[in-house]
């Protein structure tokens, strides 16, 4: 019976091994993200969705395998966006987002999703969703019931009574309308953690100071106590969950860092404090310098109130500048747009200013990719071409290493071996 069975186990390896999958992909060139060099003539071998070897010069001879030629195009890794809300319309601001209900904004994810995976964007980090609509769509993809990028989901962020992130301010009192996870204190912040983590989250979303779009916050004015992010650190840390900070002003940056969060997003007032502690801490910052000339051209247009247009105004350029100063430093630093305050699909653009505002293309291809990867959790996983690494890849005409606005026009997409996107 042992033999039977053994000879039975081998007899399915075969067969296994007969079945896979396996694509063997061509291309003029390659970014090599990590190096920041183009590699001529590159041979991938796929097999299942997954990265089997990387090879220059003539592709190898596998028998039932298919070619994929992209002669004329430069591969990259697909890119990685860790700051998005799928979930949320560019023209749906303001007072016109009462009127979205939470089914009608899973629907408009749908939508987005297939968008931004269309637009090179294998992979996102969506944080903020209402009832935990993020989780839902994440699912449907994974599932294969609807094509999208991979997402890293927060479910409903984590935030004070009146907050940025959290609370709803834009009806009076006698509506006694309260956001979906206002959490004041120690134990109710680690309530609402484990809350979110019951619920299927991958992270969890906080804000630590105000914000531009909403109302009744000062954009930089502290957001919990530093004894409060600390209990939410811990708590989401507990259940090996990373915590991303909204956070623009100086203080609350620092306090983030202070209580071991992972991610700061916006870092718009970052000083030198909050700088030596990101560099101390290992934390990664997610600076969104493109979106400030969407909302500053026709936010207007789009619903914002005017007096988040005028903390955009005071936010905007602050925050470019000090892009170049964290980057000067050597923080590190990760591509995050806020898509859906802009319209989705267009989050390679933020690739040209982070180069304008300082780092090289190599840089910038790499906070996209390698660097977005490692903040997740997920380096060598993600956001390489590399042996045992998704086959996430994406092509476009000519070498962006010399003209990141290339980024812009992605041409082809596979994401786990599967192309969704091709001339």
């Amino acid at each position: 019976m042992t033999r039977l069975a053994f000879v039975a186990t081998a007899l399915a390896t075969c067969s296994t091994a007969a079945l896979a999958d396996t694509v063997v992909l061509t291309a003029d060139a390659m970014v090599d993200v990590e190096r920041g060099t183009l590699v001529d003539d590159p041979v991938i071998t796929i097999v299942d969705g997954v990265i089997e070897a990387v090879a220059t010069g003539e592709a190898p001879r596998i028998e039932d395998a298919r070619y994929i030629d992209l002669t004329g195009k430069t591969i990259l890794p697909g890119m990685i966006d860790m700051h998005v809300h799928l979930t949320s319309d560019h023209d749906v601001q303001g007072y016109g987002a009462l009127a979205i209900s939470d089914e009608r904004a899973v629907i408009s994810g749908v939508v987005n999703a297939q968008t931004t995976l269309m637009a090179g964007f294998t992979t996102v980090r969506n944080v903020g969703a209402g009832s935990f609509g993020d989780v839902a769509l994440r699912d449907a993809i994974n599932e294969g019931d609807i094509p999208g990028p991979r997402m890293f989901v927060s479910g409903p962020p984590i935030g004070i009574t009146g907050g940025h992130c959290s609370d709803n301010n834009l009806l009076p009192p006698e509506y006694e309308a309260s956001g979906e996870n206002v959490a004041d204190g120690p134990w109710a912040v680690r309530a609402s953690v484990r809350k979110n983590n019951k619920f299927g989250v991958d992270l969890i979303k906080t804000c630590s100071t105000g914000g531009v779009l909403s109302k009744g916050t000062k954009v930089g004015a502290p957001q919990y106590t530093l004894e409060e992010l600390t209990a939410l650190a811990d708590e989401a840390h507990s259940h090996g969950l990373k915590v991303a900070s909204h956070a623009h002003g100086a203080e609350g940056i620092v306090n983030a860092l202070k209580a071991g969060i992972d991610t700061i997003e916006h870092a718009s007032f970052i000083d030198d404090e909050g700088i030596r502690l990101a560099k101390e801490k290992g934390a990664y910052l997610s600076m969104d310098i493109y979106v400030t000339e969407f909302i500053l051209g026709v936010g207007a247009e789009m619903g914002i109130l005017p007096e988040s247009l005028e903390k955009e105004r005071i936010t905007g350029q602050t925050q470019r500048e000090n892009f170049r100063k964290a980057h000067r430093a050597g923080v590190k630093m990760v591509l995050g747009t806020d898509a859906g305050v802009y319209p989705h699909g267009d989050n390679a653009k933020q690739l040209s200013r982070m180069v304008r505002f300082g780092m090289t293309e190599a840089e910038a291809l790499r906070a996209a990719t390698a660097n977005a990867a490692d903040a997740l959790g997920q380096k060598g996983k993600i956001g390489v071409i590399a042996p045992q690494a998704s086959a996430d890849i994406i092509a476009v005409d000519g070498n962006p290493l010399a003209d990141i606005a290339l980024m812009e026009d992605v041409t082809f997409v596979m994401k786990q071996g599967e192309v969704y996107k091709s001339e």
